[in-house]
């Protein structure tokens, strides 16, 4: 058995676990009355969950590549789906290991070659979602280094595995957000979605472990995300919470004297300072994250007023920036004059194919109508303390005029500071 015991407390250890298409509602700490997740709910209950987590863009490869960054995505060189990060990129894990960190990543990559000067090893995970090799990646670590491991599932991207490490659930049990529509096929596509869902918690559970019997829980910082929201209609790409808010979840004992929730705003890119401050490494001028280290011992710790997000081409040509502060949600079309779409209409996504036939016999409501509209909102204002899942769109209403034009100028003002810009011919 490793134990290293307080040798790294000014350098503590790290594990990111990032899963794919999960929105932050679908874990049991967050309240899902189905999903079974108890080993990353066992890490809200002993440290802190964070319910105003978002991301910065609400597709697969552009979030990995702004995570690993700190900066957004159309200022990584890869802002778009399939994009390989530009080697002149920095990615923080590679300045913790000049730091002396040991560092890998496992499953999931999307972001570069299966080689990068950011880790020691890049390994594919193996197992449907891409996690078998992660407790032989903590068992096999040099045991005079701290270690940085990145472990990406690839739960639950599509298509659903079925496996004996997770749970199987009745179509019956199933919950339907207000914009599907309720139909056996429905059902069935979310069972598989809640199959994998909970397989990523079991591997979660076994690292989690193996760092309790190697004696190195308390001084390493676990943090539980993912990269984008579900991958049904009106999530996964989409600018709405279910979307960009990402489960953000941190256990760390040697900071967090107490379990508790944060309400306030943080960003996905804010991993990268907050693991550059643990190691004792100066941040990088190019990083735009923000530690969130003063959080974890004051879960009332304000860092930001305002997060940002972007929705650039996948699949579909799209150009939406998004500006979430106070309780209210701003996005902004500058591409309106087409449908919005993923792919939900495709054959593989079961529930989306139902909506489309729903909407072709005229059997959906107007609040299941959003995704095809053509033109879009130009503006889309969401009052999120009222309308979770932001269905009713406040930019024409006058009493939320001054709302609107705050994210009008929030908005205007980070475009200019990030050198942001509406693409000819976006790819």
């Amino acid at each position: 058995m490793l134990c290293l015991g307080t040798a790294f407390t000014k350098q503590p250890n790290i594990v990111f676990f990032i899963a794919d298409d999960i929105s932050q509602d679908d874990f049991g700490c967050y309240g899902h009355p189905v999903i079974q997740t108890p080993h990353i709910d066992f890490l809200a209950e002993s440290g802190m969950r964070f319910d105003n987590a978002y991301l910065t863009t609400s597709s697969c490869s552009p979030s990995r590549c702004s995570i690993i960054t700190g900066r957004y995505p159309h200022n990584t060189g890869a802002p778009e789906l399939h994009v390989r990060l530009p080697d002149e990129q920095v990615r923080f894990p590679e300045l913790l290991r000049e730091a002396g960190y040991y560092t890998v990543l496992s499953g999931k990559n999307h972001m570069f070659g299966n080689q990068d000067r950011a880790f020691d090893q890049i390994t594919p995970g193996g197992g449907p979602g891409k996690s078998k090799d992660w407790v032989s990646h903590v068992k096999k670590r040099p045991p005079n280094k701290p270690f940085f491991f990145w472990f990406a599932s690839s739960d639950a991207h599509r298509p659903w595995t079925i496996s004996d490490e997770a749970p199987q659930y009745s179509p019956e049990d199933v919950v339907i957000p207000p914009y599907l529509v309720d139909t056996n096929v429905t059902r069935e596509d979310l069972i598989g979605y809640y199959h994998e869902v909970s397989r990523f918690d079991h591997y979660v559970g076994l690292v989690t472990e193996e760092l309790k019997t190697q004696g190195v829980l308390e001084n390493t910082m676990i943090v539980v995300a993912a990269d984008n929201g579900r991958p049904f209609p009106r999530c996964k790409s989409r600018m709405y919470d279910s979307g960009i808010k990402t489960p953000w979840v941190v256990h760390y004992p040697e900071r967090i004297d107490r379990p508790a929730v944060s309400q306030s705003l943080i960003s996905a890119i804010d991993l990268s300072a907050t693991c550059l401050e643990l190691a004792g490494v100066k941040r990088p001028q190019c990083v735009q994250g923000r530690s969130f280290l003063p959080m974890l011992k004051d879960p009332k710790a304000t860092i930001r007023d305002v997060v940002f997000a972007e929705h650039n081409w996948h699949v579909y040509r799209n150009h939406e920036r998004m500006a979430r502060f106070g309780h209210y949600l701003y996005i902004i079309n500058n591409f309106p004059n087409q449908p919005n779409l993923c792919l939900e209409s495709d054959n593989t996504f079961p529930a989306g194919a139902e909506l489309w036939k729903a909407h072709a016999a005229g059997k959906t409501k107007p609040w299941q109508q959003q995704v095809f509209a053509n033109p879009c909102p130009t503006e889309e204002l969401f009052d999120v303390s009222k309308d979770g899942y932001q269905l009713r769109n406040l930019a024409g209403d006058a009493k939320h005029r001054d709302a609107l034009e705050r994210g009008r100028s929030l908005l205007s003002e980070w475009t200019e500071q990030t050198g942001d810009s509406i693409p000819e011919n976006p790819t």
